[in-house]
Formats: C-alpha cells, sequence, structure tokens
C-alpha cells in the first residue's frame, strides 16, 4: 500500500501576487524617495561673489592693506576662511570684519572702498588704518571697545559707517548674508615699487572661490 501523505497548506497563488505587488510598491517608493533626496542635496550649492576688491601700499614704507566685498551667492551655509595674495595667507587676526547685514547694506557693499590712512604710535599697532569719521555715532561702543576700523563710504552721508572687528577666525555667511573685510598683508610681500603693478587676491569659502586680478594702488 501507498504511504499515506498529509495534506500541507500552501499560500495561494492570489496572496502570493498580492506579496510581490506590495513589495514593489514599497521598494519603488524607496527608490523613489531616495534618489529625490540626493537629487535634492546635490542641488543645493556653495558659491561666494567677490566684488570692490583693493589694495593699497605706501608710498614710503611697505604697509599694505586691502578690502573687499563678499557675498553668499548659494543656498548654503559658508565660512570665509582664506585671503591669499601672492602664494601668502594673509592671517585672520589681520583680517577686520563687519558682516552686520543692516550696516553692510546693498549701498555700502556696493561702495568703492577707501584708504583712509594708517596709525604709527604707541596706542595702535604699527600700521593699523586710522578711523575715519562719526566714531561717535553708529560705531560709538565699538570704537570704545578697540580692536575695530571705522570707515564711511559717503563721509557722514546716508550711509551708515561700518564697523569692521578684528577677526579671530572664519567668517560665517548664510545664504544670502554680506560682508566687508579690510586686511593687512603680511610684511615683505609688497614694497612701495608695486604700487601700479597687477596682483591677484584669492578668496576662499572652503574650495569655493577664485582670484581676482587687481591693480595696487597707493593711499
Amino acid at each position: 500500500m501507498f504511504p499515506r501523505t498529509n495534506k500541507r497548506k500552501a499560500i495561494s497563488t492570489v496572496l502570493t501576487t498580492m506579496i510581490i505587488l506590495v513589495a514593489s510598491v514599497v521598494l519603488g517608493t524607496g527608490v523613489v524617495i531616495y534618489g529625490t533626496s540626493l537629487f535634492q542635496t546635490g542641488g543645493q550649492q556653495e558659491a561666494i561673489a567677490v566684488q570692490g576688491v583693493k589694495l593699497w601700499v605706501e608710498t614710503d614704507r611697505s604697509i599694505a592693506w586691502g578690502a573687499a566685498g563678499i557675498r553668499n551667492t548659494g543656498d548654503k551655509l559658508v565660512s570665509v576662511d582664506t585671503i591669499q595674495i601672492r602664494g601668502t595667507s594673509v592671517p585672520f587676526t589681520n583680517w577686520y570684519v563687519d558682516a552686520d547685514q543692516v550696516r553692510v547694506s546693498t549701498d555700502n557693499f556696493q561702495s568703492q572702498f577707501n584708504h583712509t590712512g594708517t596709525l604709527n604710535n604707541a596706542l595702535y599697532t604699527n600700521g593699523l588704518m586710522k578711523n575715519d569719521t562719526d566714531t561717535g555715532g553708529v560705531c560709538a561702543a565699538a570704537y570704545a571697545a578697540g580692536g575695530y576700523i571705522v570707515q564711511d563710504f559717503d563721509d557722514a552721508g546716508a550711509k551708515s559707517p561700518i564697523c569692521l572687528k578684528k577677526s579671530t577666525g572664519p567668517q560665517a555667511l548664510n545664504p544670502g548674508e554680506r560682508m566687508i573685510v579690510y586686511f593687512r598683508t603680511q610684511d615683505g610681500v609688497f614694497s612701495p615699487v608695486d604700487s601700479g603693478s597687477a596682483t591677484s587676491v584669492s578668496i576662499f569659502a572652503g574650495k569655493t572661490g577664485a582670484p581676482t586680478s587687481v591693480t595696487v594702488g597707493n593711499p
């Protein structure tokens, strides 16, 4: 006689088809979400725009200053961390920055940056740029605290003076934000004979940025 076999329950063809369909939908949805996330992440860009770059060297001593306006034109937070001239980086302690979005208005940002001369006495670091007008106005507290350079681009006109604070490290800018920086180059990078010559100023936020060609002027 043939041995008796037990009947085993099996998944029906309809249920199997349903499981396959549901698994396909879940897997497809996951792929779409992952692909969308990658697209959104890849679509965010780091970018900065640099304008109004100036360089000045004094004709009687080798003290050189520069200035620039920098704006975050991307859609990610950036940290401006490099100002380099002739292969030499300007140390953060030689940066003077104003990133207050009220003072660094569009008008101030698009101004012709000026040089107000340098100081050489026991009260200030040798070669520090002089403060401009209105030290008793909007920049009074900053001026009294020290470590600031005050600049007024329209001589007490409609434009607010800017209060450039001595830096200690990279300057963070949110998307759309602006900053104005004045910087003193390292000693020996320029000499008086460099006045009128062309050189490049490289300003970067990480890997974002590019060199800008500038003609060296004198105050």
